[in-house]
């Protein structure tokens, strides 16, 4: 077996962003995250009080198995825990629940130990006992088996190798498993209570997390209070009630009303009302988070590559990141990875299409259509000002005539996984692990899922995305691997890079300890060293 370290990471890259349309200037996100008292400052930690947090949309389940938006993560990660967590800035992997870690040679087997004094916090179906590698086991093997989302994939079995040591058995290396392990579906929870609930467990979860449920009242508030057994940091605060806002300027307006003392997923004007409010602040960072446009490279015009060269050429992407972010909140994007992922190379960004509309004019004309043709764009409600300013550049520089579709998540999903939309525009945001994004969208096991709808395949990108994961664990070799992988991809242009947007979130200036993640979790009580505080 070989001595697993910590994944040492590259520095994260805060990308600069504009903070107002109107404005010439560029303000850097770093610095604006920097200028506020996000628990930064000086001042000794206070213990007690409840933290008033405001989610943007209505949590259907917190069951590790069952749950698929982030923001049911958000209230998970504060009830559970995983075996391992990213660092505050997303650079390593660090312990949590196990301490330690080794990989076997052929990269299959992952050994881990665990902590020994960790308990479950008191349910209906069980005290509070400790938890055991038993657990690990059970919960891991039922994320593997049974996730909606298959957060686990290519774990064939977990073997108890002691009372406190645990193996997992991959089907074939996969380099990416550690990042796998901090999602919020492989969190570890007690057999008992899941059995117990039935198909209640998602609104009565037990985990070993620093807080508890204590109540849930539906569509309106989670209530936790602080678990006093919890193995880690103790909590400062008390409790944590979280609110359910889903209107984002009532949000925000219970920010600036002392009804919430954070207000998540910040955007558009809203930003503006917080940074204008002397008795609050505006946390805004680079994420983990890119929108793009993705072309049918199957069916139609754009199945022709000098096609997808020619729009992407005719598009001014600059343009619609600021038309659609005025008052900041993103930055036009590069390449097929968030800037803040470990394997993203500014070297690349020389390969793509620059903004040209007379060449453009002319490699269409290349390509058979010299009077433009008329297509569709798929499109949730939310990406229709996207849609909107790139069916104007689309008219005005080629005369492509671009039908807008706005149609509900649901049809959307299943237009684009069948490969049955002519284009799309579409938002991922995961880990900053290459892979989260590359396999997922680009590999051809992805074809008919809803990542790779756009029908992109090249057998070389697969042998490149596969070795990745296979050949090691070392972080410098995988990223030369990626980089090699994004040189095809960029050469074919399956889709229109649009932008990296940011994780924002408001809060008074009594919070202290709390900042956004690249990744849009929720840091509350953490073993990366996040223990939030109220100052009274």
């Amino acid at each position: 077996m070989l001595k697993k370290k910590y994944l040492s990471l590259l520095t994260l890259v805060l990308c600069m962003v504009l903070v107002l349309a109107a404005c010439s200037g560029k303000t850097s996100s770093n610095e604006e995250a920097s200028s506020n008292g996000n628990g930064n400052g000086t001042g000794e930690p206070q213990d007690g009080g409840t933290l008033r947090l405001g989610l943007s949309a209505n949590p259907k389940t917190l069951d590790p198995i069952k749950y698929t938006g982030v923001y049911e993560s958000q209230i998970m990660r504060m009830v559970s825990d995983t075996l391992v967590v990213y660092s505050k800035d997303l650079s390593e992997i660090q312990p949590s629940l196990a301490t330690s870690w080794e990989v076997s040679e052929d990269m299959k087997e992952y050994t881990f130990t665990l902590r020994d004094d960790v308990f479950f916090q008191p349910g209906e179906y069980q005290d509070g006992r400790q938890m055991t590698a038993e657990d690990v086991k059970y919960s891991l093997e039922r994320s593997a088996k049974e996730s909606a989302m298959n957060r686990l994939r290519g774990v064939t079995s977990v073997e108890v190798s002691g009372e406190f040591e645990v193996k997992l058995h991959l089907e074939s290396p996969n380099a990416a498993l550690l990042a796998m392990l901090t999602d919020a579906g492989n969190m570890i929870i007690a057999k008992e209570e899941v059995e117990g609930w039935g198909d209640n467990f998602g609104s009565n979860v037990v985990g070993t997390g620093p807080f508890q449920i204590k109540n849930w009242q539906q569509d309106q508030q989670v209530e936790l209070v602080r678990h006093d057994k919890y193995w880690g940091e103790k909590p400062h605060l008390d409790g944590v009630t979280v609110k359910i806002i889903s209107d984002p300027n009532m949000m925000t307006n219970a920010l600036r009303s002392g009804d919430i003392d954070i207000a998540t997923d910040v955007k558009g004007q809203n930003r503006e009302l917080i940074k204008q409010d002397t008795n609050l602040e505006l946390i805004s960072k680079s994420a983990l988070a890119t929108v793009y446009l993705d072309l049918n490279n199957k069916v139609g015009p754009t199945a022709d590559t000098k096609v997808r060269e020619a729009i992407y050429k005719a598009t001014n992407v600059e343009e619609i990141v600021q038309g659609v972010n005025q008052w900041g909140g993103a930055v036009p994007s590069l390449l097929p990875i968030p800037k803040d992922s470990w394997g993203y190379d500014e070297s690349l960004e020389a390969l793509v299409p620059t903004y040209d509309p007379e060449a453009a004019k002319a490699l269409l004309s290349e390509a058979g259509y010299p009077d433009g043709f008329k297509t569709e764009i798929y499109v949730a409600e939310s990406r229709v000002p996207y849609a909107t300013i790139f069916q104007n550049q689309m008219k005005e520089n080629l005369n492509i005539d671009v039908e807008i579709k706005t149609v509900e998540w649901g049809t959307y999903s299943d237009t684009v996984s069948k490969g049955n939309a002519p284009m799309s525009i579409g938002g991922w945001t995961w880990y900053p692990d290459p892979y989260f994004y590359l396999y997922q969208l680009f590999h051809t096991d992805q074809l008919g899922a809803l990542g790779n709808g756009k029908g992109y395949e090249n057998a070389e990108v697969d042998e490149l995305l596969n070795r990745a994961v296979s050949e090691t664990v070392d972080q410098a070799e995988r990223a030369t691997l990626y980089q090699e992988a994004l040189k095809l991809i960029l050469k074919d242009v399956p889709r229109i890079e649009l932008e990296n947007t940011e994780a924002a979130a408001g809060i008074t200036k009594k919070v202290k300890g709390f900042d956004v993640s690249p990744d849009f979790s929720i840091s509350i009580v953490n073993p990366n060293g996040t223990n939030v505080w109220l100052e009274k």
